[in-house]
C-alpha cells in the first residue's frame, strides 16, 4: 500500500476518533435529560476505533494513536521508517477533528472553551480531582493494557476477523475506568488536538499525555515480544 494512502487513512481515522469520542463528551454527555453520560462517552470512543478498524485497518493498520504506533514498533510490528510519518498524520487528523468539533460546539449560545473541549488533565483539571501521580500511573497502565489487547488480538494465531471488536471494547473499558482520573487519553494525538484549541492549562499539562502513554505502549510492545514468543 502506498505511504500516501496509509497516511491519509491515519488522518481520517484519527479525525473520526476525536470528532466522535470528544464530540460525544462535549455535545452529548450532559445534554439535558437525555445525556449519554460516562458510559455513553466510553462507548463512543470504543465505537470510533471499532468502526475505523473495519474501514481502514487493511490500509494503514488503523493505529490512530502515536502510542499505538510506538508500541507496535517496539513489538516488532511496524517499520522504523513509518513511525514519524504516522505520528504526524495522526496529530494533524486529531487537530482537524478538534477544530471541527469546536466549530460545531461554538454554534450554541453560551459555549465557553473553559469547559476544556474534552481535554485531558490532572489535579484541578482532572474530572475527579486526581493528582499528577495518579494520572501518570493511570495513563501508563491503561495504555500498556490497550497495547497488549491490540498485539494479542492482531496476532496471526488469534481468531481471524475479531480484532476490531476486541480492540474497540478494550478502549471502551479503559474509558469506563479512567475518565474520572484524566478524562482518558491513552493517545497523545487525541490529547493534542483539543489542547491546541483550548491552549493555557491544556497545553501546559499535555506533556503527561505524551510521556505516560508512550512509556506504557513501549513496555507493552517489549512485553508481548516475550509473552507471545513460542520458544
Amino acid at each position: 500500500m502506498p505511504m500516501t494512502k496509509k497516511l491519509a487513512a491515519e488522518f481520517v481515522g484519527t479525525f473520526w476518533l476525536v470528532l466522535g469520542g470528544c464530540g460525544s463528551a462535549v455535545l452529548a454527555a450532559a445534554f439535558p435529560d437525555v445525556g449519554i453520560g460516562l458510559a455513553g462517552v466510553s462507548l463512543a470512543f470504543g465505537l470510533t476505533v471499532l468502526t475505523m478498524a473495519f474501514a481502514i485497518g487493511h490500509i494503514s493498520g488503523c493505529h490512530l494513536n502515536p502510542a499505538v504506533t510506538m508500541g507496535l514498533w517496539a513489538g516488532g510490528r511496524h517499520p522504523t521508517g513509518e513511525v514519524l510519518p504516522y505520528i504526524v498524520a495522526q496529530v494533524i487528523g486529531a487537530f482537524v477533528g478538534a477544530f471541527v468539533l469546536y466549530t460545531i460546539a461554538s454554534g450554541k449560545a453560551g459555549f465557553d472553551l473553559a469547559g476544556g473541549l474534552a481535554s485531558n488533565g490532572y489535579g484541578e483539571h482532572s474530572p475527579g480531582g486526581y493528582s499528577l501521580a495518579a494520572g501518570f500511573i493511570t495513563e501508563v497502565v491503561m495504555t500498556l493494557m490497550f497495547l497488549l489487547i491490540i498485539l494479542g488480538a492482531t496476532d496471526r494465531r488469534a481468531p481471524a476477523g475479531f480484532a476490531p471488536i476486541a480492540i474497540g471494547l478494550g478502549l471502551t473499558l479503559i474509558h469506563l475506568i479512567s475518565i474520572p482520573v484524566t478524562n482518558t487519553s491513552v493517545n497523545p494525538a487525541r490529547s493534542t488536538g483539543p489542547a491546541l484549541i483550548v491552549q493555557g492549562w491544556a497545553l501546559s499539562q499535555l506533556w503527561l499525555f505524551w510521556v505516560a502513554p508512550i512509556i506504557g505502549a513501549m513496555v507493552a510492545g517489549l512485553l508481548y515480544r516475550w509473552l507471545g514468543d513460542e520458544r
